[in-house]
């Protein structure tokens, strides 16, 4: 089973721990990770020429090489501290980045048969805001299995957490691991469907975002009757 995570964060703290150990109780080979800002240093400009060709993105080529990695994933892990009650800054910098892999745009076909796993710690409170501004995000990617885990580790590293906590999160991230690897196979769900039918009704009504945009969504048949989740 290919993982693979991506850090909101270069350091490996408290978030990196709980998502490494969800990803070695998954699969102990095959893991590929990405640390942001290291990996990908850019904001998006709001140039949109990625609209017309993806690859005139100014940071197409560092940005393809993580993308790649993760249509050929089987399970994605991304970890995030929580700064500001939300995801960190890098995380969301990426976010902007892949903004045209999602329904309303381009998504991919592979991203419909996916797992995802979302991780936030906190010292306080907000893990569960910054965990939900990924899965939003995964969500219009067209992931339909995304599981959320955000936590308050009332510590400021890894090292300070006590050990009830640990315990819990220990137990915590074996139900994760189980879900996923219990799940063989997964079904996109009626939400999930039901903004893919909205974004070809757009698509279809000449909404979208240009020429672009419809003659991806003809060349995959989805005006038609194909369908990215069969």
């Amino acid at each position: 089973m290919k993982i693979v995570m991506i850090h909101g964060q270069n350091h490996k703290g408290s978030t990196y721990n709980i998502g490494r150990m969800i990803a070695n109780k998954i699969s102990r080979e095959d893991i590929v990770e990405f640390f942001l800002p290291k990996d990908l240093n850019h904001f998006c400009l709001g140039c949109y020429t990625c609209i017309d060709d993806v690859t005139k993105c100014p940071f197409y080529e560092e940005k393809n090489i993580i993308m790649s990695a993760v249509e050929a994933a089987d399970v994605l892990i991304f970890t995030t501290p929580t700064y500001c009650l939300r995801a960190s800054a890098p995380m969301k910098s990426f976010i902007d980045l892949t903004f045209n892999y999602w329904m309303s745009h381009r998504p991919r076909k592979c991203m419909f048969s996916k797992k995802a796993i979302v991780v936030s710690t906190a010292a306080g409170c907000g893990a569960k805001t910054a965990v939900k501004d990924i899965t939003d995000a995964l969500f219009y990617w067209g992931i339909p299995c995304i599981l959320p885990y955000g936590i308050s580790i009332q510590a400021m590293n890894w090292n300070g957490v006590n050990d009830k906590k640990k315990q819990k999160i220990e137990r915590d991230t074996t139900k994760i691991a189980n879900k996923v690897l219990k799940k063989k196979n997964v079904k996109v769900g009626l939400k999930t469907k039901a903004m893919f039918m909205l974004m070809r009704m757009m698509q279809k009504a000449d909404f979208g975002s240009g020429e672009a945009d419809r003659a991806y969504w003809e060349k995959n048949g989805w005006l038609d009757r194909e369908r990215p989740w069969r």
